[in-house]
């Protein structure tokens, strides 16, 4: 069986199903005839009218009315294409392993999009912090003081430079940039651990603290 598609492009030119205003068997019928996808350019009205049936088909199986408006779009049929014309149900089954192919893909997409992303590093937040560390008093061995700060490790702790700032009566404090990965260090945890140099230390503040 074959489809007159000028024929039926002309009709389509100021109609939009074969038979009546909304889709029935003759669509169906019509667009079983039609092997492939027509030709855009030169039946654009079919093209049109193709896409559509095909689609309001594969969403709602069977279609109300007969074939018989229809026919008069179609060349002969051979005994065997006759036969098929009397099921009047659209074949799904084309349309359905197409879109379990599709669905498959996308699943796999996804599934490669998430573990692509679960491997990629997360970025390490980090600070750089400026802390003022206080002696009791002028005869305070800052040496000595410094080398017990400098002392403390912890994972994710990065002393750096330092200077000695005079704050008054010829006392001077440390003054010590560190780095701390904001996950793994506590500034108020390494706070604590200096002050436990009690016989140098006689208080620490964070003077400055700004994310890298």
């Amino acid at each position: 069986m074959s489809a007159n598609l000028q024929k039926l492009n002309d009709h389509l030119a100021s109609r939009s199903y074969v038979e009546g205003y909304t889709p029935s068997q003759a669509d169906v019928h019509v667009l079983k005839a039609i092997s492939s996808d027509p030709d855009a350019k030169k039946y654009p009205h079919v093209a049109r009218w193709y896409t559509h049936i095909k689609s309001y088909a594969t969403e709602h199986g069977s279609l109300p009315g007969s074939s018989t408006a229809g026919e008069v779009f179609l060349g002969g049929a051979s005994s065997a294409e006759a036969d098929d014309d009397d099921d009047d149900d659209f074949d799904l089954e084309s349309d359905d392993e197409a879109d379990a192919e599709a669905e498959k893909i996308k699943a796999q997409r996804v599934a490669e999009y998430n573990a692509k992303k679960a491997n990629k590093p997360k970025t390490v937040a980090k600070s750089v912090v400026t802390l003022d560390v206080k002696p009791w008093d002028d005869e305070t061995d800052m040496a000595a003081l410094e080398a017990a700060v400098r002392g403390i490790e912890q994972d994710g702790l990065l002393w750096g430079a330092s200077k000695l700032v005079a704050i008054g009566y010829g006392i001077k404090k440390l003054q010590i940039t560190l780095v701390v990965e904001d996950e793994k260090v506590s500034t108020d945890e390494l706070q604590e651990k200096i002050a436990e140099f009690e016989d140098y230390v006689q208080s620490s503040d964070i003077a400055a603290m700004q994310k890298l």
